[in-house]
């Protein structure tokens, strides 16, 4: 659909994207809400916008942009309105009325050709004029870079994005290598690219450039979507073959000219021949090194009295646990692992009070804010994410490196599976020789959401020191949750039928009475729960995104009854989504630049930057008038975003298991009634559980409990860490 009208007012627009909102008054006198990436539009203009027609929830009619052609203003009151839109610096309405004035219909060719006589107008000296000039050419030279672009299928958000990292060098760049937009512009995918290709003159379906960038790109691929940091290189040339439709021996040929330049690493991961994209190559043969490298460091070894803790701490660990304490508290890197319920934090918490009683320093770390929270819980020690521990600075990366390390004696990190290469690689920069490692977590828990599968490489390798707990301490085993855990992860059905348990299941049949039922026990049944306070002490938790037990429905229905729309309660639609104040949310992808407060244990105001894929916290606050919204983290940080950060955020009364990790919530509510066969898994329901510190309550099918405990997660991620190890 194709619309033309003259920009009547700007009601909003996002400088740093170029996103827009308008009303556009129509040739038939109609005005229309207008809303996409207008970098440009200006009071005044005449556009000619394609796009599509959307009922919004709350602001009705509205026309979102695809494509906008620039129309020259073809009154005077158009050019006058133009002008003093704010558009061109040191011109407001005022000065806007005398050139039009002066110039009439000519007034836009006088000011691109003639510049010099806007010296007729009073009030326009030197210094102005050259103001004037420099934004009326930044102006031009934008918009013509952008229409440029549209014969190539560039969309103007796109357009718009390859201006602010091009400039002027835009058009050159495209028409120069469109294979390199991929890695350089974010949104720009390979079939993007490829299809920009097929505009561009010399480049065709087996062209060397697109040969190379299809092969890399499907690397990138296996990384970002299946967790790989390399592939098989007979796996990669299927794989790349499927996605460019050429001939295999081609992409063979390719793919050992891109080895020969470097482009990419080959490297023999035992029988198989891998190939690396070469900066995870990197990462993780310096992980390794490093690894080692503290790892055999002879250890200062202090007289550690084990017993002394315990009556210190009014605790009696097990032998193993004092095993392992001494272990830890003499070894350069160890790991601790075991599932719930085996004395993991007990260990943590007397490895803390025996440095401390030594006087020797150390940092308590976990890759997501509500762990660290949990950490800081468990041990009465600061703990923070390993974000902060490094000073993670959005312009600068972690700034805590090689050149400005940490100083410490240990440095304890929890939830290590959740912990991926580029991570484990910053934070292991950032140890100087002499400082001893403790990495703590499950290795029974769903691997990382990054790349590679740290904690397991590490364990196989048989390079480092591995303690594995298994004994589950008489307090712990009186809870259901715990021995239903270990039974899962031994291939066994939970005990389900049992009163008065921490794990309570409930068989019903359809996912829409387990809908039903889920929404009951959140609103006029809590008591079962034991809970009058469901928004904070419930979390659901879905093994998919879709369908009627998905994650999106329910956090739909379960945010019409916990939080529903009221006449003073302000809020803010986004796509299908209503965020409505005193909503759960979770941060949906990284964000290394959103600002961010937090008062700490000692009182004292801090502040930084970043928001992480898995964040949960409450819309605190939702600024209608200046567009913005505040969200309290979980872990104390009110951060804030302006509503152009929507697509950062989710609701989050129901979350995906996976965006689960690292998390730990008082109730855990388990709709389990069917689904994709994949996410239909025994550590998926591992996962779950254990993420219940007081109760699980499951509602759904037997059946699907049962597949799920019989069904082991076999997709295998191809990552080298391990072989490298062993290789030092």
């Amino acid at each position: 659909m194709q619309i033309t009208g003259v920009v009547e007012r700007i009601i909003f627009k996002n400088a740093d994207n170029g996103y827009t909102v308008l009303s556009l008054k129509t040739e038939d006198k109609q005005e229309i809400t207008v809303c996409g990436t207008l970098p440009l539009a200006s009071v005044g203009e005449q556009l000619q916008v394609e796009g599509t027609v959307k009922q919004h929830p709350k602001y009705g009619r509205q026309f979102l942009a695809e494509q906008v052609q620039t129309l020259a203003p073809s009154t005077l009151s158009a050019i006058e309105s133009y002008l003093g839109g704010g558009t061109i610096r040191g011109i407001g309405p005022a000065m806007a009325r005398l050139i039009v004035a002066q110039f009439g219909m000519d007034s836009l060719t006088i000011m691109d050709r003639e510049p010099n006589r806007l010296l007729e107008i009073p009030g326009i000296g030197r210094k102005k004029l050259s103001m004037i000039t420099e934004s009326f050419r930044e102006n031009k030279t934008m918009r013509d870079i952008l229409l440029a672009l549209t014969p190539y299928g560039i969309t103007v958000n796109q357009a718009y994005r390859l201006y602010k990292t091009y400039g002027d060098l835009a058009l050159a760049k495209v028409e120069e290598n469109p294979y390199q937009l991929i890695s350089d512009i974010e949104g720009i995918g390979f079939m993007t690219a490829d299809a920009i290709a097929q505009r561009v003159s010399g480049f065709e379906r087996e062209s060397a450039a697109r040969l190379f960038a299809g092969i890399k790109y499907a690397l990138r691929d296996a990384q970002s979507e299946y967790g790989h940091t390399y592939l098989p290189a007979d796996k990669l040339i299927l794989k790349a073959t499927t996605l460019l439709g050429v001939d295999g021996e081609l992409l063979t040929d390719a793919l050992d000219a891109m080895i020969a330049e470097d482009a990419l690493v080959e490297q023999f991961v035992g029988e198989q021949r891998g190939i690396f994209l070469p900066y995870l190559s990197r990462l993780e043969a310096n992980i390794a090194q490093k690894l080692v490298t503290l790892s055999e460091l002879p250890a200062q070894n202090p007289l550690w009295d084990v017993a002394q803790y315990e009556a210190d701490l009014h605790i009696q660990l097990s032998d193993s646990q004092k095993k392992a304490v001494k272990l830890a508290l003499n070894a350069g890197v160890m790991i601790i692992t075991g599932g719930p319920g085996t004395g993991k934090t007990t260990i943590i918490r007397c490895i803390t009070h025996a440095l401390s009683s030594a006087g020797m320093t150390f940092a308590l770390a976990a890759p997501t804010g509500r762990a660290a929270k949990r950490m800081t819980e468990a041990t009465g020690a600061e703990a923070s994410t390993i974000h902060r521990l490094l000073e993670y600075n959005p312009a600068e990366g972690f700034t805590r490196n090689q050149d400005d390390p940490l100083i410490y004696d240990m440095v304890i990190v929890d939830e290590m599976s959740m912990v991926d290469v580029p991570l484990m690689n910053a934070l292991l920069n950032a140890l100087p020789r002499g400082t001893r490692l403790l990495l703590v977590g499950d290795a029974d828990q769903l691997p990382p959401v990054g790349c590679g599968d740290v904690l397991r490489d590490c364990m196989a390798s048989g390079r480092l020191p591995v303690f594995s707990l298994t004994e589950i301490f008489r307090q712990a085993s009186r809870s259901r949750i715990v021995t239903n855990a270990h039974r899962i992860n031994q291939g066994q059905m939970p005990i389900l039928e049992e009163e008065d348990s921490d794990f309570v299941f409930e068989q019903l049949m359809t996912p829409e009475q387990v809908l039903d039922r889920l929404t009951a026990l959140c609103t006029t049944q809590m008591h079962q729960l034991g809970t009058s306070e469901p928004l904070m002490d419930v979390q659901v938790l879905a093994p998919m995104k879709k369908g009627v037990l998905g994650v999106e429905n329910v956090n739909r229905v379960l945010q019409k009854v916990l939080n529903p729309p009221a006449p003073h309660v302000p809020e803010h639609a986004f796509g299908e989504t209503v965020f409505r104040q005193g909503d759960k949310i979770m941060q949906i992808k990284n964000d290394y630049k959103v600002s961010w407060q937090k008062v700490d244990r000692k009182g004292v105001l801090v502040e930084g930057a970043g928001a992480f894929n898995g964040d949960l916290g409450t819309l605190y606050r939702l600024d209608e008038a200046n567009k913005s919204m505040q969200i309290l983290f979980d872990d104390g940080r009110l951060a804030v975003y302006d509503f152009t950060q929507s697509d950062e955020l989710d609701l989050a009364y129901c979350i995906s298991i996976h965006k689960s990790q690292g998390s730990e919530f008082p109730m855990v509510l388990l709709p389990l009634c069917g689904g994709p066969a994949m996410l239909l898994n025994r550590n998926l329901l591992y996962t779950a559980v254990t993420r219940a510190k007081k109760k699980v309550y499951c509602i759904g099918r037997k059946d699907t409990i049962s597949r799920m405990v019989n069904t082991v997660f076999s997709r295998r991620r191809y990552t080298a860490l391990c072989q490298r190890l062993q290789e030092i």
